[in-house]
């Protein structure tokens, strides 16, 4: 990687993160932010921000907020930021768009880009591929130390108002599903 002036930039070393799991697991990256068990999470499609575009996730237990997605650029569709109740980011997830090109993708970074200086010294904590039209998506891990990483497929149903990931390997089991309840 290369920065504006041609010399190599130090890459951050996250292998050290969240001993004991494996590299690349969602876990390493925030362990203190993963339930050791399911959980069950309400997603509200509203920002808390004045005009946002974001959404905000309950624990369904006792309802206290547990993350939140918004973004503060005046392009809302390019970067989103992930952030803990408190407001501090952990993630920015911006989007790789190129010309001409039938794949989307997106890029995620650990901690505020701004506030790091993160453009060109830091390494994607993951990446969103999606062909354009399809109803499912690519999540890969970055690797680290020679370590396999982890891949994740996201399959949805927007008629059906559902969403579901996977393990990448072929016939994995369910990680996480989404679904739509109205209560009536």
């Amino acid at each position: 990687m290369e920065t504006s002036e041609g010399k190599e930039a130090p890459m951050e070393d996250w292998s050290n993160i969240g001993a004991g799991e494996p590299a690349g697991s969602p876990r390493g990256v925030f362990p203190e932010l993963c339930s050791p068990y399911p959980v069950q999470l309400t997603v509200w499609c509203r920002s808390l921000l004045f005009n946002g575009h974001g959404y905000t996730v309950f624990d369904d237990s006792d309802g206290r907020m547990v993350f939140r997605v918004d973004n503060y650029a005046h392009n809302w569709r390019q970067e989103a930021v992930l952030m803990d109740r408190a407001g501090n980011v952990l993630l920015t997830i911006r989007r790789c768009r190129k010309i001409l090109n039938l794949m989307e993708s997106w890029e995620a970074y650990k901690g505020d880009k701004d506030g790091l200086g993160m453009v060109g010294h830091q390494r994607p904590l993951f990446k969103a591929t999606k062909e354009l039209g399809a109803p499912s998506c690519t999540v890969s891990m970055v690797r680290t130390r020679g370590m396999e990483p982890l891949g994740y497929r996201m399959c949805w149903s927007r008629q059906n108002e559902w969403s579901k990931i996977y393990e990448a390997a072929a016939n994995a089991p369910l990680v996480a599903e989404h679904y739509i309840c109205l209560v009536g």
